[in-house]
């Protein structure tokens, strides 16, 4: 039986350590999050090497080499997007996405395409061999150099490692692996904390570019301790809605590159195919112009995209107004619509409110708020803004409209895409014409409902 101080408690959440169990952290405030975890038990060698080991090499910042690392082009053009230009010699990369959303199909590609230039070791923990080979089939990849291996145990995984030396290694998922000197079962904290940071000392120190697979919790988070998030270099999640063939990988967390770059894939016979130009998917509208319709432009990690709201205003039966959202946070929309009332003179208290985003994207940025308000206010009027109209910008709760980061490009975007009419924040407004769009710049509320009206005239 283990001894009482070789047991601790520690939240999965934000990883506070805790002495016994209790329902909820007094950290973070989740409730039942808090799990039993072992340590691993250090040997009598790295017992008795204490202090007297080889001191790492000090320097002055001065004198650190800022050559650039070079990258390795995973052959898949939005993949290297989303991790900063392609694969970094040494770095660690999580992997996270709902069942199915095809984490391991992406990486077997990229697996396949590397494996022509570079030493490449796949090691799955919860599926067979030969799975793997009939998927690689199908997919028609080429697999004659690409190396495999079934095994869960990290010890012996990195027994393989070290004799074969790869380049890139992919481990399929983190969640199944476990080390053999810790009780617990594997996803549990104490094994997915010390399997995570014996795989990626080896990256490290081998220069290799690892892959962890990860599983995600019913609300679509990572599952496992929050430290995992904290060890790797580069956390990216895979997502796609339940009833559409598109795949977006946003990077949460990136030490080698832009935060929340998105990428965007077709999932297809053929496996995972990458779109180039997302904005004409999310930009499938009707041939006429329909009331609730209007279109903003995201920023999304290094590059604007173009996305299709619609907003559907109706009578509230109950006498309980409903504020419904899909992509975009409910509580912002409380609050819009009180600006709306205060500082348009639109009363919206009597009325059920739905909200959503085209194709499945998820806004977190604020540069919606206004094209949000205006969609609102045509389905509530039920008269369509015209299809050539574009519109973005922050507003704030005294009814200003706030300028956005990128307005330049964002504006440029729009009159790729034929746009001929943009309704932006006055400080966002370009200072040259841009051909075939009129920009035209607000600073409040009452000035943006003034001049997309002045267009229906």
């Amino acid at each position: 039986m283990a001894k009482k101080k070789d047991i601790a408690f520690v939240c999965t959440e934000c990883g506070a350590e805790y002495s016994k169990w209790q329902g909820q952290c007094g950290e973070c405030k989740a409730w039942n999050t808090v799990q039993e975890f072992r340590p691993a038990k250090a040997t009598a060698g790295a017992r008795r090497q204490g202090f007297a080991g080889a001191l790492s090499e000090v320097k002055t910042l001065s004198d650190v080499d800022l050559a650039e690392m070079p990258r390795l082009n995973t052959g898949i053009g939005e993949f290297d997007r989303v991790l900063g230009g392609g694969l970094v010699a040494g770095s660690a990369i999580l992997i996270g996405g709902h069942p199915g959303a095809g984490k391991s199909t992406l990486l077997l590609q990229t697996l396949c395409a590397l494996a022509q230039k570079h030493s490449v070791l796949y090691v799955t923990g919860e599926e067979s061999l030969q799975q793997i080979a009939m998927r690689a089939q199908r997919l028609n990849l080429p697999t004659d150099r690409v190396q495999v291996m079934a095994e869960t145990n990290v010890a012996a995984i990195l027994d393989q490692a070290e004799a074969l030396n790869p380049d890139i290694l992919v481990v399929d998922s983190i969640q199944v692996v476990h080390h053999p000197d810790i009780e617990s079962a594997p996803g549990s904290v104490s094994q997915v904390r010390e399997s995570a940071a014996m795989l990626t000392q080896y990256a490290k120190r081998q220069q290799t570019a690892l892959f962890l697979i990860g599983h995600v919790t019913k609300d679509g988070s990572l599952a496992g301790p929050k430290v995992l998030e904290h060890m790797i270099d580069c956390s990216v999640m895979l997502e796609s809605a339940h009833d559409s063939r598109f795949r977006t990988l946003r990077s949460i967390k990136n030490r080698f590159g832009a935060v929340n770059e998105l990428g965007v894939f077709a999932m297809l016979e053929q496996g995972l195919k990458e779109v180039t130009n997302p904005s004409s998917i999310f930009l499938n509208r009707q041939a006429e112009a329909s009331p609730g319709s209007l279109v903003t432009v995201l920023w999304e990690g290094t590059r604007p995209l173009l996305v299709e709201l619609q907003a559907l205003v109706d009578d509230s039966p109950g006498g309980y107004p409903k504020r419904v959202t899909l992509g975009l946070d409910q509580n912002r929309l409380a609050m819009m619509l009180a600006v709306l009332h205060r500082h348009g003179g639109i009363f919206t208290g009597d009325q059920d409110v739905y909200l959503n985003v085209v194709g499945g994207v998820k806004i977190n940025e604020t540069s919606a708020d206004l094209a949000s308000l205006l969609a609102i206010l045509s389905s509530l009027r039920n008269r369509a803004w015209p299809k050539s109209l574009c519109v973005f910008g922050e507003v704030g709760l005294s009814g200003e409209v706030r300028p956005v980061p990128s307005g330049q490009e964002r504006v440029t975007e729009a009159a790729k895409h034929g746009f001929t009419h943009a309704v932006v924040p006055r400080a966002n407004a370009p200072r040259k014409p841009v051909e075939g769009l009129t920009v035209l710049g607000v600073s409040s509320l009452q000035e943006a409902l003034d001049q997309v009206t002045s267009l229906l005239e």
